[in-house]
């Protein structure tokens, strides 16, 4: 596990330019919510529903609205970490990116965006269920790092697998080796909030959410993508540099 960062960083800075391409499917993930009409914010370098707003003022309009916008946010996501898991998994087998898989993406596209959906699903439910009870932020959050989503669209891309399949073998992998995912949770923390205050620093608060958004979207996000699919293969052994 010791060795797992330089995998990243390796796979990350020797891919650059092509990571950088597909993140901008990131860049356009986030900013769907943002400008659509319904009441969201941004902070870390992501997009967040007021739920309060949501509960007070929800009709069949703004719930059409946010379908429509997170189901298109969802589709550039998946498309996103599915291309990046490609990357790392061909890079770390030092094969080359035919043509063919990237005409493969659809379908590892569709699976992965299957997954999404259900753990949004469940996250909307965890939301509901605990909200006014005070507790709703951290429900949510612990929901959302759930065990059988967390390596999902890896175990998709990596194994080939189904989507159940792939949920099973992200559950398995999570609790067999917890220390990967601690250690992903400390690079998520420490990079977001690093580069967080360096921005309120140069820009202030206000302007500081907007740059933040774009630099986490294509820089930060793609390379924890990149982390959790490095620490996924890495429990093949022959695989390991």
């Amino acid at each position: 596990m010791s060795n797992i960062l330089l995998y990243a960083t390796g796979t990350y800075t020797k891919n650059i330019k092509l990571i950088l391409l597909f993140s901008l499917a990131f860049v356009l993930a986030f900013l769907i919510p943002m400008f659509a009409a319904f009441p969201t914010y941004n902070d870390l370098g992501a997009i967040l529903l007021r739920t309060s707003s949501v509960f007070l003022n929800l009709n069949l309009l703004n719930t059409a609205v946010i379908v429509i916008a997170v189901f298109f946010s969802l589709l550039f996501l998946s498309f996103a970490i599915v291309a990046i898991n490609v990357i790392c998994k061909h890079s770390r087998t030092h094969t080359r990116i035919r043509h063919e898989v990237f005409e493969g993406l659809e379908t590892y596209t569709s699976k992965v965006f299957v997954v999404l959906i259900l753990e949004t699903l469940i996250l909307l439910l965890a939301n509901t269920l605990s909200y006014g009870t005070g507790y709703s932020a951290i429900v949510t959050a612990v929901v959302g790092v759930a065990p059988v989503f967390f390596y999902a669209p890896s175990s998709v891309v990596i194994d080939d697998s189904r989507v159940l399949r792939a949920m099973r073998s992200s559950t398995k992998f999570f609790f067999g080796k917890f220390g990967y995912f601690a250690l992903w949770i400390v690079v998520a923390v420490v990079l977001l909030s690093a580069f967080d205050f360096i921005f309120i620093s140069i820009s202030g608060t206000l302007v500081s959410r907007y740059a933040m958004l774009v630099f986490s979207s294509l820089f930060i996000l793609p390379f924890l993508v990149v982390l959790q699919s490095e620490s996924y293969i890495n429990r093949f052994k022959l695989l390991k540099r």
